[in-house]
């Protein structure tokens, strides 16, 4: 067995051991038996057995733990893996959960524990994990890149900007201050995050302060942070949902001041129309309402913030087309004409559909090609947090018809969403895009098969509606020369236009006072945003298609050399095979397949995205049998890269290599190791090997959202060290051509990762970068150049790229003079790139 460790080697005793084990000749006799069983099980792959007797082994003669702690670790990860791929989850941890019993310091059990947790989506707790490893062994690379990973979930990069975000807090603080001064001296954070709200509450004079919070990181975070700020015991942080809570079990009495952030870029996505129902009814004193306006403001409730207006208008974006339908009829030399109904899972109808998200979010200042602001914004909700019956009538609320007036002639991609947030009758806070603030605005696409110009006097109707609890605009129809014309959300079998004019559906809708809604086609198939943006992708597709032609060309001139003569159908011995393990959803397969004389195997497996692709092969002459879908053939992962037949090796296996967030794959050296003894003779993986390529920037806006940043503390509390221990190195899904900063250097080569050469590869580099220009080195963005053969690349930078951009963010800034030398050192750790930066 390769990999496993040495399990027949004896530990050496002091004297003191020997002593023991003569007394207890009876467990002696038990524990050798039991490690020889253990030790046979393991060179018969029987885990689970070994895993029993190392357990007897250990808890009885815990003098064995330092011999057998190796060989207990190789057999624990070989059962981990076995019941994971069963489905055994609660045998897999209870497993771990001895191992760590036996050994609670080992931070490897740690980080593997961790792994599993975060892979079957427990984020909170792997990130407990990651960290514990990481206290006990700082230098230990996987559980720093495992915690890196996991902190980019847990705690949000939107957490830096917000606490970096002056005026923001200041305007929270002085409302609280102001509240609280008022009289309101019970307070309740709901969702309280670094506890920065409930502390300001305290702060101001408050007599008691409670606070709650889902996370589990943020929660033991922010008990940190109060602790720090030494209100240990002048602040209560509850770890649960706010809905959850039950006076008097959780709190004494109801409070007099909820203070909230639980809103997002659409307002109400993070639930707070249902916290704040039911806090009124449960937590909250009753409002100053009529007959109580006589009652003290200690003996009444109120929220902070008082309430939102919000804001809408219809933008022309390349960037949101691209992400969210179809735009292009061909790529790659295949026709996409039977592709109609795909389109991205962002879209928003009246009624609710868990199968949609009702918008998606972005910094319209930082779109990649900007964007055309087509109306005026206009306000198309205003909402009172503190009147209940309007919170709780907001779900049942008619369908309410909004008109934008068109300004400028462009093509209807979106309807862009922001607000203003209410804190009190005297402060605001707004979320528009021209704001410098740490909000992006929320986007409501527009699915319109072919689009629709709209024009200066036309007007947009848009419907408003939160049925769920979730704000939903939908544009519906143009009203143009006093005409109503709808628009069609759907495209018919037909290939209709996007306008439906129907006149009797208008007039039947209008007498009955119901709404008319096109229901989509039941072929409808849902693409994540990066997959349409790669599908829209002409320049990605045609390289590809032209690499993949030269390689099939070359493979098919050898094989008919040494074999002459054609036949008019060649025998399955003869086909070239062709692998794609893209992820998610890639037309590489069928292009392979469309070449003739190819069998391709496609890793697309969901039902719909195979059928997709089924109805494109025979669109474009491809025959059925000339294409399998592997992934239905495989029972675990341990199928991947595994031949269906053994008779033949692949003549080309094409690897999915950079995330769409900027990075390397995760074991993609790996996969090309393995990759390279399943190719035929002549065979070639795609793409052939990565450059990356990178630049010195300033940014300061990187800064900001990576760190809190200064010395000073915010808001006069201590919270920047321990935020902070969140701070990853690697900043992702960046625009790099809309990032706010100096470049400081040109663009140089950093590292070569050749997936078709091992001999090639190296794990460090060293490279010396000359500046043109003086300024402070705060970050080094890097993206890639993906070879597909020697002669054909496609950049990550590329503007029509699906990719984003990743950037090293300095820990500590360099100021550098013009043309002065800097030495980047470059290191490679499972694929995992990173970057330290030194001045000479």
């Amino acid at each position: 067995m390769q990999g496993m460790p040495n399990a027949s080697a004896r530990p050496k005793h002091g004297r003191r051991n020997r002593r023991r084990r003569r007394e207890d000749p009876a467990r002696n006799e038990l524990v050798s038996s039991s490690l020889e069983s253990a030790q046979q099980c393991l060179f018969s792959q029987d885990y689970g057995t070994a895993f029993v007797h190392y357990l007897l082994v250990l808890n009885l003669a815990p003098e064995f733990r330092d011999f057998a702690k190796e060989s207990f670790r190789f057999t624990l990860f070989k059962w981990a893996d076995e019941l994971d791929s069963v489905g055994r989850i609660q045998d897999l941890f209870n497993c771990y959960e001895q191992a760590l019993e036996l050994f609670p310091a080992d931070e490897v059990i740690l980080n593997s524990m961790g792994e599993h947790l975060f892979r079957m989506g427990f984020r909170d707790e792997a990130a407990g994990h990651f960290y514990k490893a990481l206290k006990l062994k700082p230098d230990y690379p996987e559980a720093r890149e495992n915690f890196y990973r996991v902190a980019n979930w847990l705690v949000e990069r939107w957490h830096f900007l917000m606490l970096n975000d002056h005026g923001r807090n200041l305007k929270y603080q002085q409302a609280i201050q102001k509240a609280v001064r008022g009289g309101c001296s019970t307070v309740l954070d709901i969702g309280t995050g670094t506890g920065i709200l409930g502390m300001c509450a305290k702060k101001a004079g408050a007599a008691e302060v409670y606070a709650c919070e889902l996370s589990k990181t943020m929660y033991e975070l922010a008990c940190e942070v109060v602790t720090a700020n030494g209100m240990d015991g002048a602040i209560k942080i509850l770890h649960m949902k706010s809905m959850e809570m039950v006076v008097p079990k959780d709190i004494p009495h109801r409070v007099s001041l909820v203070v909230t952030e639980t809103v997002d870029a659409g307002l109400f996505g993070e639930g707070i129309i249902e916290s704040l129902i039911h806090a009124w009814h449960h937590l909250l004193l009753p409002p100053q309402r009529g007959e109580t306006k006589t009652r003290e403001p200690s003996e009444t409730g109120r929220v902070i913030p008082a309430g939102a207006t919000v804001f809408a208008m219809a933008v022309e974006c390349l960037e949101i087309r691209r992400h969210n339908k179809l735009c292009v009829e061909e790529v790659g030399g295949l026709s996409l004409a039977e592709a109609e109904h795909l389109r991205s899972p962002v879209s928003c109808s009246p009624e609710p559909d868990d199968s949609m998200e009702p918008y998606t979010t972005e910094r319209l200042s930082r779109l990649p090609g900007g964007y055309t602001a087509l109306t005026e914004p206009l306000t198309v909700l205003h909402i009172d947090f503190n009147d209940v019956q309007e919170l709780e009538g907001l779900t049942s609320r008619q369908v309410r018809r909004v008109r934008l007036p068109v300004v400028q002639q462009g093509e209807l991609d979106a309807l862009a969403v922001w607000f203003q947030l209410h804190l009190d009758e005297d402060s605001s806070l707004s979320t528009g895009p021209q704001e410098d603030t740490c909000w992006e605005q929320a986007i409501y696409p527009e699915h319109c098969a072919k689009g629709f110009l709209l024009k200066p006097g036309d007007e947009l109707v848009v419907e408003v509606s939160c049925k769920d609890a979730y704000l939903r605009l939908c544009s519906v129809a143009v009203l143009r020369d006093g005409q109503e014309t709808r628009l069609g959300k759907y495209p018919d079998s037909q290939n209709s236009t996007s306008l439906i004019p129907n006149p009797e559906v208008e007039l039947c809708s209008a007498l009955a006072s119901l709404q008319t809604h096109q229901n989509p086609p039941k072929d409808l198939c849902m693409l994540e945003c990066s997959e349409m943006a790669l599908l829209n992708n002409r320049d990605y597709h045609r390289s590809f298609a032209g690499a993949l032609s030269k390689l099939i060309a070359r493979l098919k001139a050898e094989s008919q050399s040494q074999e002459p003569g054609l036949r008019a159908e060649p025998e399955p011995e003869d086909l070239l095979y062709v692998l794609d393990v893209s992820e998610g959803f890639s037309l590489l397969s069928l292009m392979a397949a469309s070449q003739g004389e190819v069998k391709a195997f496609s890793s697309v497996e969901k039902s719909r995205q195979q059928e997709v692709l089924k109805r494109l092969a025979r669109a474009n002459n491809v025959p059925e049998r000339r294409l399998e879908f592997w992934l239905n053939h495989t029972e675990d992962e341990q199928g991947v890269l595994q031949r269906p037949s053994r008779e033949k090796l692949w003549s080309a296996i094409m690897l999915d290599c950079v995330e769409t967030c900027g990075l390397v794959r995760q074991k993609l050296m790996e996969k090309a190791s393995l990759a390279r003894c399943l190719l035929e003779r002549g065979g070639r993986i795609f793409p052939q090997r990565l450059v990356v390529h990178g630049m010195l920037v300033e940014s300061d806006m990187l800064l900001l959202e990576s760190a809190v940043q200064g010395q000073e503390p915010t808001l006069g509390f201590n919270i920047a060290p321990f935020i902070n221990q969140f701070t990853v190195p690697v900043h992702v899904f960046l625009d790099f051509s809309t990032l706010a900063c100096r470049h400081l250097s040109e663009s140089v080569e950093l590292f070569v990762l050749d997936l078709m050469d091992a001999h090639a590869n190296y794990t460090d580099r060293e490279v010396q970068v000359r500046t043109t220009s003086s300024g402070r080195i705060t970050a080094i963005p890097f993206w890639y150049h993906i070879f597909l053969d020697e002669e054909v690349s496609v950049s990550t930078l590329s503007p029509h790229s699906h990719w984003k951009q990743a950037a090293v963010v300095l820990q500590q800034p360099l100021d550098v003079r013009a043309g002065q030398p800097v030495r980047l050192a470059v290191k490679l750790h499972n694929s995992t790139i990173s970057i330290t930066a030194a001045v000479e």
